[in-house]
């Protein structure tokens, strides 16, 4: 029956790292059947964790390989799984979970019905008390917020984590996408999905960004700092993307800010801190940040140490010069994975999901990612 085959499929999205629970509502199926035929579904239960040519994915699925090559590349283009095309004369594909993955593959093809079902569904998918033990994203401060006597490393820092690259990408903001079809649009730019390396030769292959220049990337940078968007790569030292983040319309940010806690779930090295002697109380601080972690209880700017995640966007417009990043106890500080991968294994881990032979695998591909990944 078809609306087994959605299960199953549902079921096997959960078994991925980032998870794709069930609802009483049975929302998380209405978005499987708008994305998926049932073809595309029954092909989508044999894709693996690892990349695999057509022929071996057609094999298990019972396909021969040109018609698995056919639907494979099909589901490509819309942004159901992905892809390695570093050979051209034969593509590997394999599952993409659903977020951080064909949640925001689907820029460009949400209606207003999917829409009101991801609305619903997106709280519940990004379950924050796995981004506690593994976070998908961390935080990097905004560059003109460095102090230069602040010890940074360089994946930190967002000017050297995309010039490390060659190859760039920028898409429209799938959240504020989303949120605008919604009804609720924010001002904030709409063309600030950052992707670099093989991230935006996917992006770029597959019509969901349009390819820039390393100059236009890191005036991208320059425009989050102008415009107070919060800078949130992958958790990873050789980051592939950057989103760039409103706390009104980012599906992480305003799932996260729910809680009393944001800066025990977000990855960051950093907090905000003032020097109460300089600071006159005119809330130009209060008015950039995105989490609602400054109090004027007192008169003077106040930092929620537990909700702030050391973004950075208050300090380079405070007309005081009063308020300036520090680096958080080292016991406060998330491990960062050498790549993304690894982040994957490990909240794969975490969760319990990953079968002794995934977990060899990914921890193969993830060992062999840590010898060119920045220190």
């Amino acid at each position: 029956m078809t609306s087994d085959l959605y299960q199953r499929l549902a079921k096997h999205l959960d078994s991925l790292p980032g998870g794709y629970p069930a609802t009483e509502s049975g929302v998380e199926l209405r978005i499987l059947r708008r994305l998926f035929t049932p073809e595309e579904a029954a092909l989508a239960l044999h894709l693996a964790l690892i990349p695999e040519d057509a022929r071996v994915i057609g094999h298990r699925a019972g396909l021969s390989s040109g018609e698995a090559a056919t639907m494979l590349q099909a589901m490509e283009r819309k942004g159901l799984l992905y892809s390695d095309h570093s050979n051209p004369d034969a593509p590997k594909y394999y599952a993409m979970q659903f977020a951080v993955g064909i949640f925001e593959f689907q820029v460009g093809k949400i209606d207003a019905e999917l829409a009101k079902d991801l609305a619903e569904y997106l709280p519940v998918a990004l379950n924050t008390d796995d981004w506690q033990k593994v976070p998908q994203l961390r935080t990097v401060p905004i560059g003109a917020s460095i102090d230069p006597g602040l010890a940074v490393m360089p994946y930190e820092r967002a000017i050297d984590l995309m010039s490390s690259q060659t190859t760039f990408g920028v898409a429209p903001c799938v959240c504020r996408q989303k949120a605008e079809i919604a009804g609720h649009a924010c001002d904030k730019p709409s063309e600030t999905c950052l992707t670099a390396g093989s991230s935006a030769e996917f992006y770029i292959r597959n019509g969901l960004a349009r390819e820039i220049s390393k100059e236009e990337a890191l005036a991208l940078l320059e425009q989050a700092e102008a415009t107070g968007l919060i800078l949130q790569p992958g958790n990873a030292r050789n980051a592939e993307f950057m989103c760039m983040c409103c706390g009104c319309c980012c599906a992480a940010l305003t799932t996260i800010k729910q809680r009393p806690d944001p800066a025990s779930i977000v990855s960051t090295p950093f907090r905000a801190s003032v020097d109460w002697d300089r600071c006159d109380g005119c809330g130009t601080c209060l008015e950039r940040c995105q989490m609602d972690a400054i109090s004027f209880d007192t008169g003077v700017a106040e930092i929620i140490e537990q909700r702030c995640i050391g973004c950075g966007l208050c300090v380079s417009t405070c007309p005081q010069e009063a308020v300036h990043l520090e680096r958080k106890p080292a016991a406060e500080q998330s491990y960062v994975p050498h790549s993304f991968m690894e982040t994957l294994f490990w909240l794969g881990r975490a969760r319990g999901k990953l079968g002794v032979g995934d977990i060899v695998k990914i921890g193969v591909r993830s060992a062999v990612d840590r010898l060119v990944a920045p220190r």
